[in-house]
């Protein structure tokens, strides 16, 4: 006996088939799932942010300050010898002292060619010309600080985009040139885009540094240290350095002196970090 095939007979409501609808979800649900969308969304985009800052604008501006140091050494002649290791090892922040400084007289003489520097006016005299100003961003000069493993470009001025931003370090306007007399001050970043100063709490006094010139090596020796100070504290990077915010910080004679400056603490430019040096030797090309 065959039994007949059953069919399924569509219920109708109304005179259409009956659909299945799927729960709706409650209004707060939906908000809820659409703001964890939207967090999610901006933290993978803060997330991009941060690897840009923290690594690729440092890949960048680490290459580009290199290449700029090499094409600097071709223009000059100079061979591989003088600081061929410091090339080998890491370069390493931002900050800046909003105030600026101005060259001024000096009554110390400057270091003979090649030798620890002297107090005497009478037994030693400048050996080299004024050197010319150099146009503004321009990178004229390599600092080299074996320590630190750092070999960076010097170029004029301290704006972020035209020097700091490129990964160079920039010589404060009117501040001394150089291997002359006042206060040669410099400002680096320690975060992002080369940070070149990452570590220029590391140095500590009798650590040695150098700048390099079309004409001449200028050699100058750490001596001391200011771990913290405003970001406007002009008298830093004035020709005779001193601190006018921490007292007792700094020198009171003039002299032939370098500054180095960048932002404190780490990832942060609350406050400023200062290193000072003497000249101690020099060497013409």
């Amino acid at each position: 006996m065959v039994r007949p095939a059953r069919t399924r007979v569509p219920v109708v409501v109304h005179g259409h088939p009956a659909r299945r609808h799927p729960a709706r979800r409650h209004p707060l649900a939906r908000l809820l799932w659409y703001a964890a969308e939207a967090t999610l969304t901006l933290g993978l985009v803060l997330l991009l942010l941060v690897v840009h800052q923290l690594w690729w604008t440092n890949r960048q501006a680490r290459a580009a300050a290199e290449s700029k140091v090499d094409s600097l050494e071709r223009e000059w002649g100079e061979g591989e010898g003088e600081g061929e290791a410091d090339r080998r090892g890491p370069s390493r922040g931002a900050g800046a002292v909003d105030d600026r400084g101005a060259p001024g007289g000096d009554t110390t003489a400057p270091p003979a060619r090649d030798t620890p520097a002297r107090n005497s006016p009478a037994r030693n005299t400048p050996t080299l010309g004024d050197p010319a100003r150099p146009t503004p961003d321009h990178a004229y000069a390599v600092l080299r600080i074996p320590r630190l493993g750092l070999r960076v470009p010097v170029a004029a001025g301290v704006s972020k985009g035209g020097v700091l931003n490129k990964g160079y370090v920039g010589h404060y306007p009117r501040t001394a040139q150089p291997g002359r007399p006042g206060n040669f001050a410099l400002a680096g970043h320690r975060n992002t885009h080369g940070e070149p100063f990452r570590h220029l709490d590391r140095l500590r006094p009798g650590d040695r540094m150098t700048v390099g010139t079309r004409d001449a090596v200028y050699t100058y020796t750490v001596d001391k240290t200011l771990d913290r100070t405003s970001p406007r504290d002009g008298g830093v990077i004035a020709p005779v350095p001193r601190s006018a915010v921490r007292p007792g910080h700094g020198y009171d004679r003039a002299g032939y002196y370098v500054t180095l400056t960048t932002c404190t603490p780490a990832y942060t430019s609350k406050y400023r970090l200062v290193v000072w040096g003497k000249l101690t030797a020099m060497r013409p090309r």
